[in-house]
């Protein structure tokens, strides 16, 4: 039977795949479209196995935020090429499963592929993307977190995600937006010295004490000078006690109890590409 060119347009828009791809699967299945679809569908996981072992260095990571300012949550979806990572219906596919998986309260990555977009569960969306891309696609990172207000940042060109949560709902715009984009900027490795965790704090004193015996310091002043560098540490790689890239004479912590009195970071998740 002969296609017609607007059912070709139907099947794409359902699937994303090419119009070539639509045309065939139509052709093939005498314009049955759950046929063309199953079709189009099965390329997608055959491609999958074909490029199962290939790598994903690049892709696009993304954040948002509930309607309510309450819940955020970040991602990294990856692919095989830089390509492919910047391109709208790429980023747009990251979105949604991005949104989905907010939504759903899940925590993990691994929930995320059981859960549903448009009927399909996002394992099959993925696969059906693969097809129709040509390359793997995967869920690299996944990060939530719930708070008084959550602010997310998406540094340009979408390699970099952050949600803060913060212990408060009332304050300006802007300053979540200058601790969002100092996590961004800086990487810490924690919102204070408390919340370092134990192994981090027993290297940097291991390296202190290493690195002062070196230097051919007194075997008893080994433990102060290594005490003196972990506070060092504390101050450039905890996000509370770091300069404010804004106004290097304070600190992240002074900056946001200026704002408002008892303002404070309670989380931070950070995703990167690179």
């Amino acid at each position: 039977m002969a296609i017609k060119a607007a059912d070709v347009s139907k099947l794409r828009k359902m699937t994303g795949a090419g119009m070539m791809d639509c045309k065939k699967a139509l052709t093939e299945t005498d314009g049955d479209f759950d046929a063309a679809v199953e079709i189009i569908r099965k390329k997608g996981q055959a491609m999958a196995s074909k490029r199962a072992d290939r790598e994903t260095s690049e892709g696009s990571s993304r954040a948002i935020v509930s309607a309510d300012g309450k819940k955020g949550a970040v991602l990294i979806l990856k692919c095989e090429t830089d390509f492919v990572g910047k391109n709208e219906s790429f980023v747009a596919l990251a979105d949604s499963i991005l949104e989905t998986a907010l939504n759903s309260n899940v925590t993990t990555k691994e929930a995320i592929l059981d859960l549903e977009i448009n009927g399909l569960s996002v394992k099959d969306v993925i696969t059906e993307q693969i097809g129709v891309i040509g390359e793997k696609i995967e869920i690299e990172e996944y990060g939530v977190i719930e708070a008084e207000k959550v602010v997310a940042y998406i540094h340009p060109g979408s390699q970099l995600s952050v949600i803060v949560g913060f212990n408060q709902a009332d304050f300006e715009e802007q300053v979540g937006k200058d601790v969002a984009m100092q996590v961004a900027a800086m990487a810490p490795v924690s919102v204070d010295k408390d919340s370092v965790p134990a192994d981090v704090v027993e290297t940097e004193l291991r390296i202190g004490r290493e690195k002062a015996k070196e230097e051919g310091k007194p075997e008893a002043m080994l433990d102060k000078i290594a005490q003196g560098r972990l506070g060092k540490f504390f101050k450039e790689s905890t996000l509370l006690e770091q300069a404010f890239v804004k106004d290097n004479k304070k600190s992240i912590k002074q900056y946001l109890t200026e704002a408002s009195a008892d303002l404070t970071v309670t989380e931070f998740k950070r995703l990167s590409l690179s």
